[in-house]
C-alpha cells in the first residue's frame, strides 16, 4: 500500500507538467515510480528523475524553454502574480505538497532579487510522508518535565525533512503538544491557499514563507507554543532567535547538515550553538547498508 501511495505521488508530479512531458510517465517502470524523489527539468535537455541511486534522462525529448513556462502556468492557474513572493525566493508549491525549485536569469534590485525570468531548470520534489517514522524516537525526546530541544543532523538528502515532519505530527496529535513550525521554504507543511499538503498534527501552527529569524519571534509572541520546529538552519540570526525562544521556555526542533556531532563541532556556527546548552538531544541518521539508522544522543 505504501508503495502504491508513492507511485500515486509520482505521477501528481508528473501530472503538473506541460502534456508533450507527460507521455515519459509511462517510460518509468513502477520501482522506479515508487522510489522517485524528484523530477528535473533542464531546457536543451531530457527530462531526468532522480532516484535513491542517482539521476537518470526519461525519454529522449529536450526540455524547451516554452516547457518550463508552461508548467509554470500550470501550476499557478495562469496567475502568476498569486506566487509572485515565492517566486521571488525560488520556489512554489503545488497543491497535494508537490515543492517546485525555479532557476533562471535573477533580477536584482537594491541588492535583492525581485523575480526570476527566463526561467533555465525547474525541479518538482515528490512529496514522502513517513507516518510512524519518529515513533520510536520519541519516548527519548520526552522527560516528565516536558519535550527536549533536539538537533536532527545528516548530510544534505538524508531524510532529516522527512523525519522532521513525522517528529511534529507526532508531538502535536499523539503527546498533544502546541507546536509552531517555521516553514521557510514550504517543503515540511507545504502550505497551499492556507491550508497544510502534509500531515503535521492537529495542534500545529504553520508560519510560511518566513525567515526563521522573523517567525520564531512571532510565533513566540502570538502563539503561545510549546514546541517551535525549524529546518535546516544556516545563519547566525536563526540560532540567536532560538536562544531567546529556549530562554522563554519553549523547547525546540532544528535541523541541520552534518554528519556526525564530531562534524558539526568543527564549524563555528553549530560550535556555538551546541555550546549554548539549549539543545539536549542530538538525533543522527546514516545510512547503512541502504537504509536508514536513527542514533540519538544526549548532549
Amino acid at each position: 500500500m505504501q508503495a502504491d501511495k508513492r507511485i500515486e505521488r509520482c505521477r501528481g508530479a508528473f501530472a503538473l507538467l506541460p502534456q508533450t512531458l507527460r507521455e515519459a510517465e509511462s517510460l518509468l517502470p513502477g520501482e522506479e515510480l515508487a522510489a522517485a524523489e524528484e523530477l528535473r527539468l533542464r531546457a536543451g535537455q531530457p527530462m531526468a528523475v532522480v532516484l535513491p541511486w542517482g539521476e537518470r534522462p526519461v525519454g529522449r525529448t529536450a526540455v524547451s524553454p516554452g516547457d518550463l513556462e508552461q508548467l509554470l502556468d500550470n501550476v499557478t492557474g495562469y496567475s502568476r502574480y498569486t506566487a509572485a513572493e515565492t517566486v521571488r525566493q525560488g520556489y512554489l508549491t503545488a497543491a497535494g505538497g508537490y515543492r517546485i525549485g525555479l532557476c533562471g536569469t535573477a533580477v536584482v534590485e537594491r541588492g535583492g532579487v525581485t523575480a526570476i525570468r527566463d526561467l533555465s531548470s525547474v525541479s518538482i520534489r515528490v512529496p514522502r510522508e513517513a507516518p510512524g517514522l519518529a515513533r520510536p524516537l520519541l519516548p527519548r525526546l520526552l522527560t516528565p518535565a516536558g519535550p527536549c530541544s533536539a538537533l536532527i543532523l545528516s548530510p544534505p538528502g538524508g531524510g532529516k525533512t522527512t523525519l522532521l515532519r513525522d517528529l511534529v505530527r507526532g508531538l502535536s496529535d499523539e503527546e498533544g503538544l502546541r507546536v509552531a513550525l517555521v516553514d521557510e521554504r514550504g517543503e515540511i507543511a507545504a502550505v497551499y491557499r492556507g491550508r497544510p499538503q502534509m500531515d503535521v498534527g492537529r495542534h500545529t501552527d504553520v508560519m510560511d514563507a518566513c525567515p526563521k529569524a522573523l517567525a520564531v519571534p512571532a510565533l513566540l509572541r502570538a502563539m503561545n507554543p510549546q514546541v517551535i520546529a525549524v529546518d535546516e538552519v544556516a545563519l547566525e540570526e536563526d540560532v540567536a532567535a532560538m536562544v531567546r525562544a529556549a530562554n522563554a521556555g519553549t523547547a525546540l526542533l532544528a535541523t541541520v547538515h552534518g554528519e556526525s556531532l564530531e562534524d558539526l563541532a568543527r564549524k563555528p556556527l553549530f560550535k556555538g550553538m551546541l555550546d549554548t546548552g539549549v539543545f539536549t538531544r542530538a538525533v543522527t541518521i546514516r545510512r547503512e547498508e541502504g537504509r536508514r539508522r536513527y542514533q540519538v544522543d544526549e548532549l
